[in-house]
């Protein structure tokens, strides 16, 4: 989701970029929305719940 870019990223792009489909990634999906790492923007979007936390996330894979 972070090489996705910023900002909300839609369900199907990320599933696309897995090489999965979105049905596959659903449980996923739940479980990191329960933990607070991200949120539905809106029907179909995701987006990170701390300001800035995909750029970390690509520093540390750099």
């Amino acid at each position: 989701m972070a090489n996705l870019g910023d900002g909300p990223c839609a369900t199907a792009d990320i599933a696309r970029a897995l090489g999965r489909s979105q049905t596959s990634i659903a449980p996923t999906r739940a479980s990191i929305i329960t933990k607070g790492m991200v949120y539905s923007t809106d029907h179909g979007y995701l987006d990170f719940t701390v300001p800035l936390f995909a750029q970390h996330i690509r520093r540390q894979i750099d």
